[in-house]
């Protein structure tokens, strides 16, 4: 057993998708969030800049006594996995929101197409399609960067008429349209798959959404019950912290995490 706590960062509220799911499959555990608000979205940030910050964020998470770091972040996932490997001790649990994906996709998706909706910058790494044809090549895979999404959650502008014309906008695509499965490859966009469901089933198509929190947070789980690192009580309350205060951070995070959370603005560059 282990009590020490996870840490989770993100560059905004998306990540409390990946808290909220693993809250709920290991509720025993602490969690120490870090929303890197200051600089959202990272889906535009050059990679050099988000492996900066991922790296003083992942810092921060160990001077805490974290046991392990999930990366919950598609395009910090994308851009600093093996960066984070290095300053980190050797074998150090760490996590990120790719691999798990693609592993369900290449194990239930073979002879089909798959859609990759993402950020620009975890769209243009390629990342999906390169490690999903990896591990199954043949599993069809089609990508689509969707820019505006995370900011307009990030905003609060969900489940209302604006938000629905703009899934719909992206979700209407040539390259989108004959697609059998959709990866939410954007931890803000669980968030909205009740919207995109709800878009499908008027149009009668028999889509799978491939919710990536939910996924990520079967593999945290069953990956620290192998490494005897779970916790048997639950014996401090989780904190989240973020480096800006927003608004709309706030306001969604009872939405994003299924519960009221307290936040504390802490600066990690100087």
């Amino acid at each position: 057993m282990d009590q020490r706590p996870i840490g989770i960062f993100d560059s905004g509220i998306g990540g409390l998708t990946v808290a909220r799911e693993i809250n709920t499959a290991l509720p025993n555990e602490q969690l120490i969030y870090f929303g890197d608000t200051a600089h959202f979205p990272y889906g535009d940030k050059e990679r050099s800049s988000i492996q900066r910050y991922s790296a003083e964020i992942a810092k921060f998470l160990i001077r805490q006594d974290c046991k392990a770091i999930v990366i919950a972040c598609n395009t910090a996932s994308a851009s600093s996995l093996e960066t984070l490997r290095e300053i980190l001790p050797e074998g150090f649990p760490l996590y990120d929101v790719i691999r798990p994906v693609v592993e369900h996709v290449s194990q239930h998706y073979s002879n089909k197409l798959v859609g990759v909706i993402a950020t620009k910058g975890t769209t243009n790494s390629r990342i999906y399609p390169k490690l999903i044809k990896l591990a199954n090549n043949q599993v069809d895979v089609t990508s689509l960067a969707t820019p505006l999404l995370a900011p307009m959650i990030e905003e609060g502008f969900f489940n209302n008429n604006i938000s629905s014309s703009i899934i719909a906008s992206y979700l209407n695509k040539k390259n989108l349209l004959p697609i059998q499965a959709l990866v939410l490859a954007c931890t803000h966009y669980p968030i909205i798959e009740k919207e995109i469901k709800r878009l499908y089933d008027k149009t009668s198509k028999n889509i799978d959404i491939i919710n990536s929190a939910k996924i990520v947070a079967n593999n945290i789980s069953k990956n620290l019950t192998e490494k005897s690192l779970l916790a048997d009580r639950l014996t401090e309350e989780h904190f989240f912290y973020v480096s800006d205060f927003t608004k709309s951070f706030q306001e969604s995070s009872e939405i994003f995490f299924g519960r009221s959370i307290k936040l504390e603005k802490l600066h990690l560059w100087k």
